[in-house]
């Protein structure tokens, strides 16, 4: 059985587990707050009140931005960082290990990012048009709330104007929640849950269930929790959160760069239409996911193993606490 390195604590895993969730949750607290006393500087008028209302002024795509960007730098980058670092004085090198063959295996989990959705794309029509059983109607109308409230921020945070605003867009929206979200969920939360159980796929599985709640909708769950489980693989197959990470952010800067360019009218594909592309597109995509996992899966297994899989042993911070 491959054991997983203490990369994140040396304490017991069910003990960092809690921490991590302690610090995550104050991080997501303090980055907003921050981020809106920051925004309100940018915004003529009551941000917070105009937020909370859905009256925000058209002007107020910057703010929304900074508001996003910071809650997302604070509660999943700097806070899960600070933990690991000065809490439990652990490096970051390890997360990040040289690895031979990285610029091509960077390439296929770019593309896995963009083709892997596509393929999925009828599973998140039919989870977008999902009806809850009448005894669950309550969380249905909840879960309804949560969607419009997200799609109604995420229209904010994509209402682009310029080329600087798109790429404004793509730092926000593509590579901070690349970063802090393949830190928290897969590099400690994946990590923790692993050491607990020593039941690798639990891992996986349980933390992209947990990346698909965090986000509060529910008609876009299925879908999240495939492509959180997908960047778990990714990550346990190579050892390296950089694959998952950028694998994360093509996907992410994908669709900002896509609905951009349905906005300035380049193109007339609306990725964020609701509706699922041509079959045959889908199978064609559907294939040649399967087709670049099984090369990243056999490249990690047979060509190039990582450690982990190379020592079924703890490194030099000891045994499972």
């Amino acid at each position: 059985m491959v054991m997983p390195l203490n990369l994140v604590s040396d304490k017991s895993p069910f003990i960092s587990l809690l921490m991590i969730t302690l610090i995550v949750m104050i991080g997501l607290i303090v980055g907003p707050l921050l981020g809106g006393a920051i925004a309100s500087n940018f915004y003529d008028g009551e941000f917070i009140t105009d937020l909370q209302n859905f009256t925000l002024k058209p002007e107020a795509f910057d703010a929304i931005l900074i508001l996003q960007g910071t809650g997302t730098f604070v509660g999943l980058i700097l806070f899960p960082l600070i933990y690991v670092t000065q809490l439990e004085h652990k490096s970051l090198r390890p997360f990040f290990p040289a690895q031979n063959n990285l610029p091509m295996i960077l390439l296929v989990v770019a593309l896995l990012g963009i083709v892997f959705p596509i393929a999925l794309s009828p599973i998140m029509v039919w989870n977008m048009n999902l009806k809850f059983p009448e005894f669950l109607h309550g969380f249905e109308q909840w879960a309804i709330e949560k969607e419009e409230l997200g799609t109604k921020l995420t229209e904010q945070m994509t209402n682009f104007t310029s080329l600087n605003h798109m790429l404004a867009g793509v730092f926000v929206i593509g590579l901070l929640p690349a970063i802090g979200e393949e830190l928290v969920f897969r590099g400690l939360l994946q990590r923790e849950i692993w050491r607990a159980s020593l039941k690798i796929h639990l891992a996986i599985w349980l933390s992209a269930a947990i990346f698909s709640t965090i986000h509060f909708q529910f008609f876009g769950f299925i879908p999240r929790l495939l492509l959180g489980a997908l960047f778990g693989y990714l990550y346990y197959w190579s050892g390296n959160l950089l694959i998952p990470i950028f694998s994360h952010f093509v996907n992410n800067a994908f669709i900002v760069i896509m609905v951009y360019l349905n906005q300035t009218k380049v193109t007339t594909i609306d990725i964020e239409g609701g509706e699922a592309p041509p079959a045959q597109f889908v199978i064609a995509c559907a294939v040649l996911s399967v087709g670049l996992i099984y090369y990243i899966w056999n490249h990690y297994t047979k060509v190039d193993p990582p450690v982990e899989r190379l020592d079924n042993s703890y490194n030099n911070n000891g045994p499972l606490a």
